[in-house]
């Protein structure tokens, strides 16, 4: 058996996890906004001491590796790192659009998730989108089995996007950026439900990391930021 702790940070929904091979055993999930930095650390203790074990009991920590919100990245890395080094266990690390899309081929529906009521097979592809600025997504698409299709890109989106896959069937868009596109993407075949990537999603993605070895460096480690972080100078007057 493999106990593996899961850490999710990437968007505006905080969730920690602890898995025994592909059972959630625990969760914890947090729905207010940028509480990554003040709620990441407390909700793994709350976890551990639910299922009655430390870190130390558990054999391997994985992280949502992004894309996504640069701060809750930098947070859930953070935080993944440091208990994966301090207990000397190894360190994985899973893609956020491929979280998304686990939830929709493993998951049941979660309090909060939105949607058409559909029935989770009645696609012929699965389209993550991780809302950015704007028209913004970061997103890739993937067939209904789970299979990544395109590379992991931040894209605008308009009327023609996703054009070619929508004319072949039933297109599923999921995500914190699905339900602003709904009003752009008007194809008779496009789905859309809402949904934040959750750590009890990334059981069956970290077990198979962890059986293939597919350890991370702890000490040399980065989130997938896919952009660069841009700092932008408050127009407020201060005094």
């Amino acid at each position: 058996m493999a106990r593996i702790l899961s850490i999710e940070t990437s968007t505006a929904v905080l969730s920690v996890a602890l898995s025994e091979d592909r059972t959630v055993v625990s969760e914890r999930v947090c729905t207010e906004a940028r509480q990554q930095a003040a709620l990441t650390a407390p909700l793994v203790k709350e976890v551990l001491d639910e299922a009655g074990v430390s870190v130390r009991d558990c054999d391997a920590v994985c992280v949502s590796a992004g894309p996504g919100s640069y701060t809750g990245l930098r947070v859930g890395v953070s935080t993944a790192k440091g208990l994966a080094f301090g207990a000397d266990i190894p360190l994985l690390a899973v893609g956020t659009l491929d979280i998304l899309v686990a939830g929709i081929i493993f998951g049941a529906k979660q309090p909060g998730e939105s949607g058409d009521g559909l029935d989770r097979r009645d696609h012929s592809y699965i389209v993550p989108m991780i809302d950015a600025r704007r028209m913004e997504v970061y997103t890739a698409v993937y067939n209904a089995a789970g299979e990544c299709l395109t590379p992991v890109e931040a894209k605008v989106v308009g009327p023609e996007s996703f054009a070619d896959y929508l004319d072949r069937g039933p297109v599923l868009f999921v995500g914190d950026g699905a339900g602003k596109c709904r009003e752009v993407i008007t194809h008779p075949n496009a789905r859309f439900q809402e949904a934040a990537p959750l750590a009890r999603h990334m059981a069956v993605l970290a077990l198979d990391a962890f059986r293939a070895g597919k350890f991370q460096n702890v000490a040399y480690f980065e989130p997938f930021y896919l952009k660069d972080f841009v700092a932008t100078v408050s127009k407020k007057q201060l005094w």
